[in-house]
């Protein structure tokens, strides 16, 4: 009588045999995209949502998405946003909010536009004038924040009240043209350059030298390590990631170069990759990136380390401004002309673009590149709603409601204990074993003071 039972039993899938069984295909997979990408993927969750958006929009579209003149139009109809989000990602990880960069750059613009006007200033003169204004506005309010001790969000909000104002004293209320010379920072293009071959040549260029360049650097970075006897990545693993990044990086060159006649790759996308590699360093390999980290991280606890906090705060509001001064004038720059509506609600697609990249609402979390992906995200949306004739009323609901939702689902899973949404797509794999150990970022909660100590002392002395 048992045998039957035995039999049925033993031919019949075990519920929780699949489910292990799904879940280590899974583990495996994520593992397979660990070792491709390196050891900082916390963003590849996002990189997957901005590609799924693209593909999206491309079918809803007909293809109108990915032509080189939309795609141009795109990326230099945000840069002003991303060049922004820069700035915003670092006020936000050092735990704080800026609410006056859209006053900021609409104020800067107004009086570089008026002074170029006025005194005949060439404009490189224009553009030094503009970055000064910036670095006065935020010694002016980091001096508030840092030293007075009043909140970032009280001092930012007066700020915006202030430049809002002084902007329409200075123009008047009036539209105030800039000359041609300017106009290229935000409305230009890489020159033509070399025979006629169908591409933009210097854009061509560009993108194969970087390909060329990171292939080298990773070959590089092998025989150092092989010399010292380090450990080394399997070598289908290398090409494997060279070849994904430099086809991406030669599509995206080919589709910049390829768009009508005198247009290319944008010089405000020039300005925006020098700012990202600039302070992707500078966050990421300095000790005042560290030093950022800390301060947002646990403030009692990296001063108790040595971190002069104060400090922190100052230079992350001055740079804040002086960022926001810059797209005030890339914006200027393309649209020909500064007007009293400049910069409303700038600090808003900022502040999304970060926290859609992953950054934290409590602060030290989160990444420059993370909110250039972020801001990418809500670009591509907003284009590709466009473009399917959605009006401005629904396309401001469906913006708010993925910011919504995209920051409501980690804090969801955090609170459950979970891992976030980019922790599900990028648990982290230790090389040596199969457990699974996730990454501190936005995934995961942060460390009381008592138990966070410890660690931030040892980054500091590291990174000292």
């Amino acid at each position: 009588m048992s045998t039957p039972s035995t039999t049925k039993r033993s031919g019949t899938a075990n519920p929780s045999t699949n489910r292990s069984t799904s879940s280590m295909g899974t583990r495996n997979s994520m593992g397979t995209l660990k070792k491709i990408f390196g050891g900082d993927t916390r963003q590849l969750g996002m990189i997957i949502a901005l590609i799924a958006l693209i593909v999206f929009f491309q079918i809803k579209t007909g293809g109108l998405t990915l032509t080189p003149d939309n795609v141009i139009n795109l990326f230099q109809g945000n840069s002003y946003i991303l060049v922004l989000a820069i700035g915003m990602v670092l006020v936000i990880i050092a735990g704080h909010i800026d609410l006056s960069v859209g006053s900021i750059a609409a104020f800067a613009g107004i009086v570089v536009a008026t002074a170029m006007r006025d005194w005949n200033l060439p404009w490189f003169v224009g553009v030094l004038l503009g970055l000064a204004i910036g670095a006065l506005i935020g010694i002016w309010q980091g001096i508030w924040v840092a030293y007075v001790g009043i909140p970032a969000f009280i001092v930012t909000l007066a700020g915006m009240l202030i430049f809002r104002g002084a902007n329409q004293f200075v123009g008047k209320s009036n539209t105030i043209p800039v000359s041609n010379d300017f106009q290229k920072i935000g409305g230009g293009y890489l020159p033509e350059i070399g025979p006629d071959t169908g591409y933009n040549n210097l854009t061509v260029l560009i993108g194969v030298v970087l390909a060329a360049f990171i292939v080298f650097g990773q070959l590089r970075s092998r025989r150092a390590l092989s010399k010292v006897g380090a450990d080394l990545e399997e070598q289908w693993v290398m090409w494997t990631r060279l070849v994904l990044v430099c086809v991406a990086i030669i599509a995206a060159t080919l589709l910049f170069a390829s768009g009508r006649r005198g247009t290319s790759f944008p010089i405000s996308g020039v300005i925006l990759g020098a700012l990202v590699l600039i302070y992707g360093f500078i966050s990421s390999r300095t000790i005042i990136g560290r030093h950022i980290y800390a301060v947002g991280g646990n403030r009692h606890a990296a001063e108790l380390s040595g971190v002069k906090s104060k400090k922190v705060n100052f230079l992350v509001m001055m740079n804040m401004a002086i960022l926001a001064s810059l797209a005030g004038m890339m914006f200027v720059a393309r649209s020909t002309a500064s007007g009293p509506s400049d910069g409303v609600g700038w600090e808003l697609d900022a502040i999304a673009a970060v926290f859609i990249g992953g950054a934290a609402v409590t602060g030290g979390v989160g990444t420059v590149v993370g909110s250039i992906i972020g801001g990418l995200v809500m670009a591509v949306l907003n284009n590709g709603l466009q473009l399917l004739g959605i009006g401005a009323d629904a396309t401001s609901i469906i913006k708010g409601l993925v910011l919504l939702i995209a920051v409501a689902f980690d804090v969801y899973n955090k609170s459950q204990g979970r891992a976030s949404l980019i922790g599900l797509l990028m648990r982290n794999f230790r090389s040596g074993g199969g457990s699974s150990v996730e990454p501190p970022s936005a995934a995961t909660d942060a460390p009381s003071a008592a138990t966070e100590t410890a660690p931030v002392q040892e980054s500091i002395r590291q990174g000292s």
